[in-house]
């Protein structure tokens, strides 16, 4: 029988040594595939599709907010993915639960809590903080829009927008990712299209409200 496999994005050691070992407690010997950065999430994912689960933090090298959680919800939609986070207002659990989060756990979530939940949502259900209030407005009809439209871009097309969001220009994002200029802007090109933005400026506005700093 295969090993079950679970995908753990956080780029804190300390913290995925302790959902390791929380997981191990709560349900046995399952095989651990551990990401520091969203790149290294993506290609975790692309090659182990029979992964069970992926706990996301929301802050990591690569990622801001509820982007890379519908980045993978729009490629991978039979994937549980669950955010793990420090930030825990209300609207952002409501939040990412709109944009297809499987469940939210807060980091302050104590350790028998914490296999509580780890228990249910590898049960497949869906587990939020206990005492939730319910959300003071439904989710935004843009978020989901702009968060579809995330999910449809091709893992390197993401990487680019990624890139783009740090405010790098062509020449140091064809550098980093070492492909040529030509390549990005083609990229670039698809991308705006499948954002419905006319310039970069436009899709950094569009998908600002995903970031966690538009959520303090």
């Amino acid at each position: 029988m295969p090993q079950r496999k679970i995908i753990i994005a956080d780029d804190h050691p300390l913290f995925r040594a302790a959902l390791h070992q929380a997981l191990y407690q709560t349900l046995g010997n399952l095989l651990f595939l551990e990401g520091e950065s969203f790149e290294t999430v993506q290609a975790l994912v692309a090659e182990h599709p029979d992964a069970e689960l992926v706990l996301l933090d929301l802050n990591m090298p690569g990622a801001n907010g509820l982007s890379g959680l519908a980045f993978l919800r729009g490629q991978y939609p039979a994937l549980p993915v669950v955010v793990v986070s420090a930030y825990e207002e209300p609207a952002l659990i409501h939040r990412a639960l709109a944009l297809g989060a499987s469940g939210f756990i807060p980091k302050s979530t104590p350790l028998p809590l914490l296999q509580t939940a780890l228990q249910t949502v590898m049960a497949g259900d869906v587990w939020l903080p206990p005492d939730l209030p319910r959300p003071s407005s439904p989710p935004s009809a843009d978020d989901q829009d702009v968060a579809q439209r995330l999910g449809t871009l091709t893992p390197q097309q993401y990487r680019v927008f990624l890139l783009m969001s740090e405010g790098l220009l062509n020449k140091q994002i064809a550098a980093r990712m070492n492909v040529s200029e030509a390549t990005v802007k083609a990229h670039i090109t698809v991308i705006l299209r499948k954002l419905g933005a006319q310039t970069r400026t436009h899709a950094m506005a569009l998908t600002r409200s995903l970031t966690l700093d538009a959520m303090q």
